[in-house]
């Protein structure tokens, strides 16, 4: 249990010290009403910290992102993305896509972000805008815990390792995500995502303002 915590708490290193409000239950309900595809999201996003945040189609016929999460030193963590929409507000749960260790060889962590998840859990994440720039704000358990001290029934929780887990089926928690999505002890500060410019985006092969024009004739 004390790797397990180490490895925990050296994640919220990597992630810039904080450790995301974590809930059993997801966002969204099984028949997934609430839940909508946006294809602007989809592609590849970096911030300020230069972590890429890559989206791509999970399946076909399922309203679901692959989402890839790069820190600035190359490791990784591979997730399932749902875009819900409660009323006009829109947020991503996530949730572990692929283990955190190699079946063959456990000590070999090749998708270390999802070491955060030692239990099958969600988080959520508040967006704002997607274009041009993917703006989103994360939870934070410490701030989280600020709202817990002054109202310790405002939501059912618990602790699972030191850890703070929400314990609400899913409808109340959509409740509570409406009624303080303003509230910074529950979202923290916004952050900007800007979209990565591929080469073809940066020097499109049909504009080459630098090179003459064979196209015409030699009228010589």
């Amino acid at each position: 249990m004390k790797s397990k915590k180490l490895l925990f708490y050296l994640l919220a290193g990597i992630l810039g010290g904080c450790l995301p409000v974590m809930s059993l239950h997801p966002l969204y309900t099984k028949e997934k009403k609430e839940v909508v595809f946006e294809n602007k999201l989809l592609g590849t996003w970096v911030d300020d910290s230069n972590s890429i945040w890559d989206f791509k189609r999970a399946d076909a016929n399922e309203n679901a992102y692959k989402l890839t999460f790069t820190d600035k030193e190359g490791k990784k963590g591979s997730f399932v993305a749902h875009l819900v929409k409660l009323e006009n507000r829109l947020f991503l749960d996530v949730y572990p896509g692929e283990p955190p260790w190699d079946e063959k060889d456990p000590n070999k962590v090749e998708w270390l972000h999802n070491t955060f998840f030692f239990i099958p859990v969600h988080t959520f994440i508040k967006i704002n805008g997607i274009e041009p720039q993917l703006k989103l704000q994360l939870t934070d358990d410490e701030e989280f815990n600020k709202l817990l001290k002054e109202d310790p029934n405002v939501i059912e929780h618990t602790s699972i390792e030191g850890k703070l887990v929400l314990t609400v089926s899913t409808k109340e928690l959509q409740a509570f995500v409406l009624k303080y999505a303003d509230d910074s002890r529950v979202f923290t500060k916004e952050g900007a995502l800007n979209r990565k410019k591929t080469e073809a985006r940066q020097q499109p092969a049909e504009q080459e303002p630098n090179e003459p024009n064979n196209t015409k004739p030699n009228q010589g």
